[in-house]
């Protein structure tokens, strides 16, 4: 059958079992992570940065799926029970959390490839034909299925998904090197001084760390890996660089079949990248369309009341420009520009919020003045508040990155925080 067929990509995405890794902290983010992983950071308004690649997994007909949890993963593990337990375990579908448990020896994963590896009687109980590795931790949109038609048309043993990115960024990625046909000739994981693609001199072809298994030789790799006491369990720098020269790994690029161009994909493993995509998605048109009915961002949905906006007095207008506005927030009097705004966030009025990111269950009392600022679940900011107009002073009481964006959390304004809130 004809890679191309929908019917034949439909079988290839039902016998496929995707994995996605989900126990990093995301030391990038600081304080931000201190309550719950990376893939658990909320993002754009309503969603958690782990509802991209699971979405990517059911709008490609990938239905059974397994989610490999460590750090702080309370959080996590209540919005997939949430938002991601809706699905016909009868047929087969499932989204299950996998936690690290110690189930092959008495220590947590050591590494991606051990985090599979230490969950190998359940994926062998499943009998996939393939196995999809994720991140949990990237935001894109992406249809697995090409993927999957590439991998089997060309006969691969492992094909690892690539993009291209600047030479200088590369340094956090593993780098590959292939050959006219995409097979992958080389790889090294995060160079200090990484080589160039073939045919540019600024760009280099950097894995998305999503990986794509024919299982039998996945099951192969991973005992042989287990049993080198030399291995640090890492798919980018044991499992690859060891099959390379012996096996069919091909890259797939990532790229719009109907433009050539390489899609939106952005890592928001650091404070600044954090806030510049949120901030991304207040714009006119941006890259990252989160209202494409043909690909649904999916996630857990809370009961709230739409935003309101109330009070047009002189000089105490409640309003909203170039902004994004969730539900059960009220806006009391005070203007928000250019800012993204979480669920049940109360301003309060005669205040200013401008290029800011504020995450759920805050409240801005009256006469707060607050730009370029990312502010934390749970936050309370007493009346008066000024953020963002004196980078010195801001840094003696919150984080200041070094593009000056301020993060501030309860625990930096004196503020006890509830459990619950994550």
């Amino acid at each position: 059958m004809n890679a191309a067929n929908p019917r034949f990509v439909s079988l290839l995405t039902r016998d496929t079992l995707a994995l996605v890794l989900a126990g990093g902290r995301g030391s990038r983010l600081y304080e931000l992570t201190d309550r719950r992983a990376k893939p658990a950071v909320y993002f754009a308004g309503k969603f958690r940065i782990i509802d991209f690649p699971l979405s990517n997994c059911v709008n490609s007909g990938i239905r059974r799926i397994g989610v490999l949890t460590q750090y702080k993963a309370h959080s996590l593990i209540q919005h997939l029970v949430r938002g991601w337990s809706g699905f016909r375990t009868e047929l087969g579908e499932f989204v299950e959390v996998l936690p690290a448990s110690q189930r092959t020896s008495g220590e947590w994963y050591a590494g991606t490839a051990d985090a599979i590896f230490q969950n190998w009687d359940i994926i062998e109980a499943l009998r996939p034909k393939h196995v999809l590795v994720l991140a949990g931790d990237h935001v894109y949109k992406m249809d697995y299925g090409e993927m999957l038609a590439h991998h089997v048309a060309k006969g691969a043993d492992m094909t690892v998904a690539c993009l291209t990115v600047p030479l200088e960024d590369a340094k956090g990625f593993g780098v590959m090197a292939v050959d006219e046909s995409h097979r992958v000739t080389g790889f090294e994981e995060k160079p200090a001084s990484p080589r160039p693609m073939p045919g540019s001199t600024d760009q280099a072809l950097a894995s998305m760390g999503i990986y794509l298994f024919n299982t039998d030789f996945l099951f192969e790799q991973l005992h042989r890996d287990a049993a080198d006491p030399a291995s640090s369990r890492d798919f980018g720098k044991d499992i690859i660089p060891s099959i390379i020269g012996s096996h069919a790994v091909y890259a797939y690029p990532f790229r719009d079949p109907k433009t050539g161009q390489q899609p939106y994909w952005r890592d928001v493993g650091t404070l600044d990248s954090f806030w510049e995509s949120n901030m991304e998605l207040v714009s006119v048109a941006p890259e990252l369309n989160l209202y494409d009915e043909d690909w649904p961002i999916l996630t857990y949905h809370r009961q709230l009341p739409s935003a309101k906006f109330v009070f047009r007095d002189p000089g105490r207008e409640g309003k909203a420009l170039d902004s994004i506005v969730s539900g059960g927030c009220i806006i009391s009097g005070a203007t928000l520009i250019n800012s993204l705004l979480f669920s049940n966030v109360r301003v309060h009025s005669f205040s200013t919020v401008t290029d800011t990111v504020v995450l759920p269950e805050v409240v801005i009392n009256r006469y707060c003045r607050i730009s370029r600022a990312i502010i934390d679940r749970g936050c309370v900011l007493p009346e008066g508040t000024v953020i963002g107009e004196d980078r010195e002073d801001d840094a003696k009481r919150f984080r200041v990155t070094p593009k000056g964006i301020t993060l501030v959390t309860p625990e930096m304004l004196g503020q006890p925080v509830s459990a619950s809130v994550t």
